[in-house]
């Protein structure tokens, strides 16, 4: 992992890259109303829908990735997450950190590949 990131951030830049692969993936859709497309949207990428996510994930990553998830997960958390469980804030944070890593080590086809295996039946 490149050491100038830490998990945080990681994640913080991993949560842009879900939602970008999110909204183009409801676009495909031919929705053109975007208020319907935000609401859908915000389903897929809230922390508990992505926590649901993370049982697919992990058997798919590598070593690397899976230790990247780890360092996500138990990142410690100032305050209470909102409209989510602890458990499920600090899985989708693991799944987001995978998603900054791979996007920040230029590894964008192996993100768009574990995006697919997770959101192929949307």
């Amino acid at each position: 992992m490149n050491a100038q990131y830490d998990a945080i951030v990681l994640a913080y830049i991993g949560d842009g890259i879900l939602e970008l692969f999110v909204r183009e993936l409801l676009i495909s859709s031919g929705e053109t109303k975007t208020g319907k497309l935000s609401a859908a949207a915000q389903k897929l990428v809230c922390a508990p829908a992505q926590s649901e996510k993370v049982d697919t994930l992990l058997p798919l990553l590598t070593e690397e990735e899976a230790a990247i998830y780890r360092l996500g997960r138990n990142h410690k958390v100032n305050g209470k997450p909102k409209n989510a469980s602890a458990v499920e804030y600090h899985r989708a944070t693991g799944m987001e950190a995978v998603f900054g890593y791979l996007h920040l080590s230029g590894k964008d086809e192996r993100a768009r590949e574990l995006f697919n295996a997770l959101y192929r039946n949307i």
